[in-house]
């Protein structure tokens, strides 16, 4: 037995195993990567707490005129609190693998970028949540976040690409 990760026992080691050297300040990416992680239970929990709010009960995705009572503006604002979480999770899987791939060559650019990401999801949330889908607006910024980590991750593809001559 050989000693392995953290002193855990392994019976053999793998020689053709890759390391990877991260910088230091690869830890700020993992850290708004969890981060992301919180936000997006916040979001789930505003949704849980709306279905308690409004009366829609799972496995109903959004209210119709069988719900709420019957008021429009009650069904307007769950489906907007709802769509809110709805269409964060749509982005969700992007956002991850470009903070987490861009921050392999740029660690601050990416880690900061996805701070700006989740500021922007926040305040599209918190805008969208008040029933008027107009101020779905308010998380725009989340856009300058997001072309941040496309130009982490498109300069480490051409600074790949470039290192094959």
């Amino acid at each position: 037995y050989q000693r392995g990760l953290h002193g855990v026992k392994v019976s053999h080691t793998i020689e053709s195993m890759v390391k990877i050297l991260l910088d230091p300040d690869y830890g700020f990416v993992v850290a708004v990567a969890t981060a992301s992680v919180f936000e997006y239970m916040w979001m789930g929990m505003r949704v849980g707490r709306a279905r308690k709010q409004y009366g829609v009960k799972l496995p109903k995705l959004y209210a119709d005129n069988s719900d709420c009572g019957g008021s429009v503006k009650d069904i307007t604002t769950f489906n907007c609190i709802q769509r809110s979480h709805q269409a964060s999770l749509e982005i969700y899987p992007q956002f991850l693998a470009l903070t987490l791939v861009g921050g392999l060559l740029h660690p601050r650019i990416a880690a900061a970028s996805g701070l700006i990401v989740l500021v922007g999801r926040a305040l599209f949330v918190i805008g969208y949540s008040t029933g008027d889908p107009n101020n779905r607006h308010w998380g725009v910024v989340d856009h300058v976040g997001l072309l941040g980590l496309l130009g982490a991750n498109l300069h480490l593809a051409y600074s790949l690409i470039a290192a094959r001559r």
